[in-house]
């Protein structure tokens, strides 16, 4: 299955995400997942260590299910510090890119108080169409 990105030209192009994501086939929710290793524990204090495992865990889920990065069709990025993410954005880039390719899923970045685990910098939610 194929998504198409859908950024129309009344909008603002995006940045890093698309405006919306078309496609058809199974659908495959992926929770939030953390930073957080096979035992269950925070890899790091670091912000972007964080994002970065926290990518790889969805990225599993989505890969159990047989499916591939570029199948993910929307996201949602939880931070505790969103100043703490645009200070690294483009790290954040980079492993994205090495990651997902030019992929970018429609996608929002919501900052809230805390997360379930108090370590928790980061939580990432996926919706993947298969």
């Amino acid at each position: 299955m194929t998504l198409l990105a859908l950024n129309p030209d009344s909008l603002p192009p995006p940045r890093g995400y698309s405006h919306g994501m078309k496609g058809a086939g199974e659908l495959v929710f992926v929770a939030g997942k953390i930073g957080s290793n096979r035992e269950g524990r925070v890899v790091s204090p670091d912000f972007l260590s964080q994002f970065q495992r926290a990518l790889e865990n969805v990225l599993d889920v989505v890969w159990a299910a047989g499916g591939r990065p570029t199948d993910i069709a929307r996201m949602v990025v939880y931070v505790t510090d969103k100043d703490e993410y645009m200070a690294r954005t483009r790290e954040i880039g980079e492993f994205w890119r090495s990651r997902m390719g030019r992929h970018y899923p429609a996608m929002a970045l919501l900052e809230v108080k805390s997360l379930l685990d108090s370590e928790a910098k980061v939580e990432i939610e996926a919706t993947a169409v298969l």
